[in-house]
């Protein structure tokens, strides 16, 4: 396991910064995302997470690596469930019967 050691600068104008630039203030404003794991996410979609991690490797739904961890945002699951839906057949009735 690798092991990150940030390093600190510190001037009088800013106050603290990381040696990226960003100020731990921007750092902790980057939006919380839930990610959730394939069997959480095979819950909520009331799936299979077998059937979900095919369809994922296969890259057919949208899933977030990170590195070798399958997850799934609230963005992955809504888009998984927006292109299930299906439009209702409407049949055009026949007159004469």
């Amino acid at each position: 396991m690798a092991f990150v050691v940030l390093s600190y600068s510190l001037t009088a104008k800013r106050g603290v910064t990381l040696r990226g630039g960003r100020s731990p203030q921007q750092r902790d404003a980057r939006p919380n995302v839930r990610l959730y794991t394939p069997g959480e996410a095979a819950a909520m979609l009331q799936v299979r997470e077998s059937w979900l991690r095919k369809k994922a490797s296969a890259r057919a739904i949208p899933c977030t690596f990170i590195g070798k961890h399958l997850r799934f945002s609230d963005q992955d699951i809504a888009a998984i469930i927006a292109a299930g839906a299906k439009q209702p057949v409407v049949r055009q009735r026949r007159d004469g019967f």
